[in-house]
């Protein structure tokens, strides 16, 4: 059970997410429903229905907040603007949830729970440490993963399952100490984001999720991310990445 004295909000970064957005919505427990403070829905220049849909979800969720890009901006945009406007609310928990139903919305309040309990300032719901291969994810993107997270826990000196998971959770303090503003704009931000907190002090918790691959689009280019992924290795050992104050 989540206590009422903490403020909880979800961010949904939607992008052409019309089929899918109501689904994951209606997959989040109920009970957790009623203690968010509010749901954000980034209609990140949709080119389908995804706003009409999010209005229409009012009826059914009524903590549903829109925000509309009229330009697609990306998905690390997208969730720059809701975490800026969560820290403005006052929230105590922020739920990034991506809005295709790839990352299971059932599994919100086991993960909620480290922030709750004050055990950890960021979680994230990790498919390696979950059985991917299991729940269906690509053999190449499986293995690139490895590969890329082996690279990253040398780089960084950290020691975590994998850096590309989306579902990740955060404590306010943490996005109060993490200058997300000035991280990047790729597909990678998540990753950023982890071991920028690791260099500035936070704990980090990795909590097992399932995967699901089903027949959701996906907007990521695997050589482009690839590369993005060395290139911020490389960034980060020319200090670029340097926040300690």
């Amino acid at each position: 059970m989540v206590p009422e004295n903490k403020k909880i909000v979800i961010v949904i970064p939607a992008f052409n997410a019309q089929k899918t957005i109501g689904v994951v919505l209606s997959r989040i427990p109920a009970e957790f429903i009623t203690r968010t403070e509010k749901i954000y829905v980034i209609n990140d220049g949709s080119l389908d229905g995804t706003l009409a849909e999010a209005e229409s979800l009012k009826n059914k969720f009524s903590n549903i907040v829109i925000i509309n890009k009229e330009i697609n901006e990306g998905y690390a945009r997208a969730q720059k603007t809701g975490f800026r406007r969560a820290l403005n609310e006052g929230a105590d928990v922020i739920i990034l949830l991506h809005a295709d139903g790839q990352y299971a919305p059932e599994e919100l309040p086991r993960l909620t729970e480290p922030l709750i309990d004050g055990s950890a300032d960021v979680v994230q719901g990790s498919r390696m440490l979950g059985g991917a291969l299991k729940g269906g994810m690509p053999l190449y993107k499986f293995l690139a993963n490895k590969f890329l997270s082996k690279l990253e826990n040398i780089c960084y000196r950290m020691d975590l399952a994998e850096y590309h998971s989306g579902y990740m959770l955060y404590s306010g303090k943490a996005l109060k100490t993490i200058p997300f503003e000035k991280l990047s704009d790729t597909f990678h931000f998540d990753g950023e984001m982890l071991f920028v907190a690791n260099d500035l002090g936070l704990r980090i918790k990795e909590i097992a999720i399932p995967t699901h691959y089903g027949g959701e689009k996906s907007n990521l280019k695997p050589i482009k991310y690839g590369f993005d992924v060395l290139k911020i290795m490389l960034r980060y050992k020319s200090g670029g990445y340097n926040f300690k104050k």
